[in-house]
């Protein structure tokens, strides 16, 4: 029954690294990092095949080693992706409509350093004319930014994308 036991833990540790390996992998590639992203895919696939052999070998009953299996998966995809947020340097683009044109708003989040690209929005059926802020951030500086512009404009809408690269224009470095 210890053997089981032992399996289960090696599978169940083992596929946490593997699989927080491919979660940050993954990242990693989709900002263009492929160099270190090899590395870790490389080193992610060994892992995998030591650990699948080992499963699949293992004397005992299949269950605990099936779940110590899933439960590894699950809990690397969890780890992973808490890791490549705070590992993973990167911009995002926010788009910011506000509810009206404040002219205040606009001057306070340039005062609070950050550079922004202004275009009027016309008025509509649901309301005047409004200001559409562009904004190119470290992903690091996007809570700050976001509440900053809901304390000024709680009817704010924000919408944030990835940005994979950037040329030219100013750019604030994170506090």
């Amino acid at each position: 029954m210890s053997a089981v036991i032992i399996s289960c833990l090696k599978v169940f540790f083992c596929r946490i690294l593997d699989v927080t390996m491919g979660t940050i992998r993954t990242m990693l590639t989709v900002k263009g990092n492929k160099v270190f992203a090899s590395v870790m895919g490389f080193c992610e696939v060994f892992i995998w095949y030591v650990v699948v052999k080992d499963a699949m070998t293992a004397e005992g009953p299949v269950l605990p080693i099936a779940v110590a299996y899933a439960g590894g998966f699950a809990t690397g995809t969890f780890i992973g992706s808490l890791l490549s947020g705070k590992l993973i340097k990167g911009k995002v683009i926010v788009q910011v409509i506000t509810s009206d044109c404040n002219k205040s708003l606009l001057d306070a989040i340039r005062d609070d350093g950050f550079a922004i690209t202004v275009v009027d929005v016309a008025a509509s059926e649901y309301g005047g004319a409004k200001y559409m802020i562009l904004a190119n951030i470290e992903n690091s500086q996007l809570d700050h930014f976001q509440s900053f512009v809901r304390e000024r404009d709680p009817k704010a809408f924000i919408f944030v994308q990835e940005s994979k690269s950037s040329i030219g224009g100013y750019t604030r470095t994170a506090k």
